[in-house]
């Protein structure tokens, strides 16, 4: 019987491997640091202010599960969960980054998305446009 063999490229693009190669080292590691990020303050925020912006909290809080798992998915070459969880990243930030302007008096505190981002130099609105771009070109 024949054994089916694998070429290094088609094993590569099977498990996503080179989604945290290269350039995808640092995308994987801003993602990481961004999770932790958005965890600290979450915790913060929820544990010490959550009178003051239950919403916004409860968001933000949100935000840093979607980077923890859009991390794990990047670094492990889970492009389908990868590809879901930037997708609603993206249009988390854009979302609450447009409801935090519109709606100010429910964002009292700076966020990880309020403002489309700006309390973390907007990475969070970049990121994931990053994020889609490196998944589409590390097919």
């Amino acid at each position: 019987m024949p054994s089916a063999e694998r070429t290094p490229s088609a094993t590569a693009q099977e498990t996503g491997h080179g989604l945290s190669t290269g350039p995808g080292r640092l995308i994987v590691a801003l993602y990481a640091v961004l999770a932790l990020a958005a965890t600290g303050r979450s915790i913060l925020q929820i544990t010490q202010y959550f009178d003051r912006a239950e919403v916004a909290y409860v968001l933000s809080a949100l935000a840093a599960l979607i980077y923890i798992v859009a991390t794990y998915a990047l670094a492990t070459g889970r492009r389908a969960l990868a590809l879901t969880t930037i997708t609603i990243e993206l249009a988390g930030v854009l979302v609450v980054g447009a409801a935090s302007y519109a709606m100010s008096d429910s964002f009292p505190d700076k966020t990880v998305w309020s403002h489309f981002g700006s309390g973390y130099g907007y990475v969070p609105l970049v990121l994931p446009v990053i994020g889609l771009w490196w998944l589409r070109r590390a097919r």
